[in-house]
């Protein structure tokens, strides 16, 4: 069966085709600056060159229209004809209560997923945008949403109330949510795989670290809490991101400033987290290389991101019930043995010890913690795409 993925974003679209049963991917790339005169289209297939194009594309109608295209062209394409593609997979960041787990998408679905948008408005239009684009273009092939938030669903009540009066969770579903779910379940499921166990049995934390961060604890193959909340900027220090701070520092800042409440927001949201504390960067390479330079203020950025990292995971072992096994997955926890290094450093009494030199060597999906301790570590590469192309899948065998 081939699925399509696809993940719309405001002015962005990325794209992969699976023939799944041997999880090929047969074509993928993405449109970046949609919208603008300077849009760039790129589409690789298999066994065709790289194409590559700046192209004026008005909307995602005709990114989606020239992803279309390319698929079943005759000198870059990968299908003789678009009936070959089974079902459309569509990420969605945030489900609210409605969505448990992935569904096809009919217009009763369609106007609820409506409802969605004042929950995550960054986020949530444009992948709308995606599937209404696809069902317009697309007829009679099936659209399946996919959630970020599904995962988490499984969080017990008391890990997901707020302590503010009742009546906002009744009457606005506010509650912790979670997000990056579709990682941290694909990571979750990979390190069972590769550790020979079935993901029931193990009690993992997943560390889906990048510019944007979050963790999870995993038990009996369940999200049983996560680091972020009603949105994306709550939980650990991030790029650019805040995570957790006093709720009344928001009202200081409003009146210290004379700003209002969304410059305040923003400022939260985009120029805080490591950038904010070292001034320098969102990139932690780049502050890698400042602190190695003596930069304090960057070496003091990684130490806070760090350190709320390993204080989340502390946070998260009562919810899994212990420990089993530690995973670091996306752009930081893959690609940083420094990074890595440092938030083990913080947990040594939980029995955490990394092998030095498999860690500097970047050994993926593999233990790389020294022989006989207590946690076993894994760097594990996420794949959301994937995630999404077999969730669709089995929605589609359900029907």
């Amino acid at each position: 069966m081939k699925i399509l993925v696809l993940n719309c974003g405001s002015s962005s679209l990325k794209y992969k085709l699976f023939e799944l049963g041997d999880n090929n991917v047969l074509a993928q790339g993405q449109a970046d600056r949609i919208g603008m005169t300077d849009a760039v289209f790129q589409h690789d297939a298999q066994g065709h060159e790289t194409f590559l194009n700046k192209t004026p594309l008005a909307n995602h109608h005709e990114a989606v229209h020239a992803l279309l295209a390319h698929l079943v062209d005759g000198q870059q394409g990968i299908l003789t004809e678009m009936s070959e593609i089974g079902g459309v997979g569509h990420r969605v960041v945030h489900g609210g209560e409605h969505f448990r787990t992935s569904v096809i998408v009919d217009p009763a679905i369609r106007e609820t997923l409506e409802a969605t948008k004042k929950l995550a408005p960054l986020h949530n239009p444009p992948n709308l945008m995606g599937i209404d684009v696809c069902t317009s273009l697309m007829p009679g092939v099936p659209q399946v949403a996919v959630f970020d938030t599904a995962f988490h669903q499984t969080m017990p009540p008391y890990a997901y109330t707020y302590a503010i009066p009742y009546h906002y969770y009744i009457d606005d579903h506010v509650r912790r949510y979670g997000f990056h779910g579709i990682s941290h379940r694909y990571v979750a499921c990979r390190t069972a795989e590769i550790l020979g166990k079935n993901v029931e049995a193990l009690r993992i934390i997943t560390c889906h670290l990048g510019a944007g961060s979050s963790l999870c604890a995993v038990a009996e193959g369940k999200s049983l809490d996560t680091s972020m909340g009603f949105t994306p900027l709550s939980g650990l220090v991030m790029g650019t991101r805040s995570g957790d701070i006093d709720p009344a520092l928001v009202s200081f800042l409003v009146e210290k400033e004379q700003s209002s409440l969304t410059q305040v927001m923003d400022m939260l949201n985009r120029e805080s987290g490591v950038f904010g504390i070292s001034g320098i960067s969102p990139d932690f390479r780049d502050l890698e290389k400042e602190s190695s330079l003596g930069n304090e203020r960057a070496r003091l950025a990684l130490d806070a991101y760090a350190y709320s990292v390993a204080k989340g995971i502390g946070s998260l072992i009562p919810a899994a019930g212990g420990l089993d096994v530690l995973v670091f997955t996306a752009g930081v926890g893959e690609n940083s043995p420094n990074m890595r290094r440092r938030i083990c450093a913080f947990l040594s009494w939980l029995g955490i010890s990394l092998d030095e030199e498999k860690n500097l060597n970047g050994i993926l999906e593999e233990d790389i913690s020294l022989p006989g301790t207590k946690v076993k570590i894994l760097v594990v590469p996420t794949d959301e795409e994937k995630m999404i192309a077999r969730e669709t899948r089995t929605v589609l065998q359900k029907q």
